[in-house]
């Protein structure tokens, strides 16, 4: 510690470009678990009896500078983005995706299987690796699902600030979210009260802020004084005349909450009479979120801010933007810390990046491109970064690819499909594990091939799971494509019961490549209509029949189209719990028509987003949420019961 901590904020990082290489061939990259219990205790209770290294300790063995860190508190901190320059030329490391077959409402532990096989790699095995995760909605910790952070002795800590407030990120979110949502309100308010006259003089009264010259320039407006424009010009500039019935943008908050999905604005008589039907979605559904994980810099960030379209102007119908709003500067003040990754570890001391946390059943799922673009160059070229996609592979890994891997320019070696014989023997439908494993997890299989990624199953072994069985589920996981399948016990033993399964990926990272098969490939182009792109990933990916568009998701589908948006890429939102749109077929369904109910525009994360379904965009509260476990013992001040 004291040998970096003495230098100056110049020195430091001079001091990490020259020692990097001694670090790397010095410090071991883990600390094994000393002891475990068997069996496990609590999640909560293993978390807290393991010290977490120091902060600057994981990061200096990571090869991070003390000035590129923003500490909160001793055990996690923010990394500046300006250690991608540092890195620029550095090389880049092996990208290894953790997804999932379908889900039961439970999961299958897919956090505890990608922080278990960081543990096995850094701390058994001695290979330079980071784990990336994206940060849990508080929704869901105290809904049904309890934390995120994984679980047994395969855990992120400290897991009590990894599962609530961490350091602010959602928190951040959600206050730049409602700020737009507001913004959007009081600017139809204010026109639809003012002259044409008064408004353009209360806007312009402290001259023209660069946001507004801005939006002089898209209106073809060339002066810069506010006096020298003609009252027709004024108008233009001062009159967005956003139709109510387009605002796109709803407020969110990051709690489950059944009751907020169909609000009424504006009853208080101060409102003159502005009455509008709206609604609240969870945090990690706002746009806001879906560009924090997709941006690759501030100013990537602040212009994707700029593009998000919060409505249509009335009779030309055209697009109004956070930039015409003016709000876009804003915004980014609100976010400029939170695009910055957070630092944390797991229980065996393996680094970890905690960065934005969107939904996969409702946005792309996947944790930060910075943070991936970070960890990767980080480790170096024969070192592992492993990231997680959320959900099951149709969902998290399609999107991985389609939206992320575009985002971001760097493709997985492998992907990690996490497969559970509760889950298997749900999907065989009363005729038991085999159908399960030869309906749902080969259809898995199939599809991450069908993108050319390598797969491995790992069998994320529960104490009473059979040898036989899991015996059963590696064979037919071989004979439908996957290049390994390991059982993995890393919930009860940490990273040594996970060394397997780390073996396996390290194989089929540096197997040889066979160009037929192993190119990572995408289903669709960005060239085609937005309707073929959604035929697609409907017949491909879940084997429906065919799309059903109702008349009013046609109608915008159109109007995208004629708008210029039909060369995005498509986030589908639907269900969780079936490849279909409805969550109690099971199994591998397919024939079947898959209805698209409505779409919906992300400029600024830069997508389309069908809605497949009765998909909620905030869920409700259980009859007995996860709330009524967590608790906080008074005398030491630790949190209880998240698990």
């Amino acid at each position: 510690m004291q040998l970096v901590q003495g230098f100056s904020r110049q020195r430091d990082v001079s001091f990490v470009r020259v020692s990097l290489g001694y670090w790397r061939g010095m410090v071991q990259h883990g600390r094994p678990l000393k002891q475990v219990q068997s069996p496990p205790p609590p999640d909560y209770v293993i978390a807290q009896s393991v010290e977490p290294q120091p902060i600057l300790e994981v990061a200096k063995a990571a090869g991070l500078a003390p000035s590129e860190l923003d500490l909160y508190g001793q055990f996690k901190a923010k990394v500046r983005l300006n250690v991608l320059e540092r890195l620029r030329d550095a090389p880049t490391g092996r990208l290894v995706v953790v997804t999932g077959i379908t889900p039961t409402s439970l999961g299958e532990g897919k956090s505890t299987t990608t922080v278990g096989l960081s543990q096995a790699l850094g701390a058994h095995l001695n290979q330079r690796v980071f784990t990336c995760l994206r940060q849990p909605s508080q929704g869901p910790t105290f809904g049904i699902k309890g934390g995120a952070a994984g679980g047994g002795y395969a855990q992120v800590i400290p897991m009590e600030e990894f599962n609530l407030h961490l350091t602010g990120d959602l928190h951040a979110i959600t206050a730049a979210n409602n700020l737009l949502a507001a913004a959007i309100d009081a600017r139809v308010f204010h026109e639809s009260t003012q002259s044409d006259e008064a408004l353009y003089r209360r806007l312009t009264a402290k001259g023209f802020s660069p946001i507004m010259l801005k939006r002089l320039q898209k209106l073809g407006i060339e002066k810069t004084d506010p006096k020298s424009l003609t009252p027709e010009e004024q108008r233009r500039f001062a009159r967005l005349d956003i139709d109510p019935e387009t605002i796109a943008i709803r407020r969110v908050l990051d709690t489950n909450d059944r009751f907020l999905r169909s609000v009424r604005i504006g009853l208080a008589p101060t409102e003159r009479g502005y009455e509008r039907l709206t609604g609240f979605d969870i945090t990690v559904a706002s746009e806001i979120m879906a560009i924090l994980a997709l941006a690759t810099s501030l100013a990537d960030m602040r212009e994707r801010f700029g593009r998000i379209v919060v409505g249509h102007q009335r009779g030309t119908g055209l697009p109004i933007t956070a930039d015409d709003l003016g709000i876009t500067g804003a915004l980014t003040a609100l976010m400029k810390d939170a695009i910055m990754p957070n630092l944390m570890q797991t229980l065996e001391a393996t680094p970890v990046f905690v960065h934005a946390g969107p939904f996969a059943n409702i946005a792309h799922g996947n944790s930060s491109v910075l943070a991936d673009q970070i960890a990767l160059k980080l480790v170096g070229a024969d070192g592992y970064v492993i990231t997680e996609a959320g959900f099951g592979a149709d969902i998290g890994f399609e999107k991985f690819m389609h939206i992320k891997y575009r985002a971001a320019g760097t493709a997985p070696r492998v992907a990690v499909l996490v497969v559970t014989l509760r889950a298997l023997a749900m999907h065989g439908a009363g005729a038991g594990v085999r159908a399960g494993a030869e309906s749902n997890m080969v259809r898995h299989i199939e599809n991450i091939r069908k993108f050319g990624v390598r797969c491995v199953v790992a069998l994320n072994r529960f104490k009473d799971d059979t040898d036989a069985e899991l015996a059963t589920v590696i064979d037919v996981a071989r004979r439908a494509g996957a290049c390994d399948a390991v059982v993995a016990s890393h919930f009860e033993h940490g990273g040594k019961g996970a060394v397997a399964l780390a073996e396996a990926v390290v194989r089929a990272c540096t197997a040889s490549t066979d160009a037929q098969h192993d190119v990572p490939r995408l289903l669709y182009s960005l060239d085609m209509p937005l309707e073929e792109k959604v035929r697609i990933i409907a017949c491909e990916v879940y084997r429906a029949a065919r799309v059903e568009w109702t008349a009013e998701a046609r109608r915008k589908l159109e109007k995208l189209e004629q708008l210029g948006y039909e060369k995005l890429p498509v986030c589908m939102a639907k269900t969780q719990y079936s490849f279909s749109d409805d969550p109690e077929k099971k199994g591998a369904p397919e024939g079947f028509v898959l209805p698209i109910r409505d779409i919906r525009l992300s400029a600024g994360a830069g997508f389309v987003y069908p809605l497949v379904g009765e998909i909620q965009t905030i869920p409700g509260l259980p009859t007995r949420p996860a709330f009524y476990d967590i608790d906080v013992d008074v005398e030491t001040g630790q949190i209880l019961g998240l698990s």
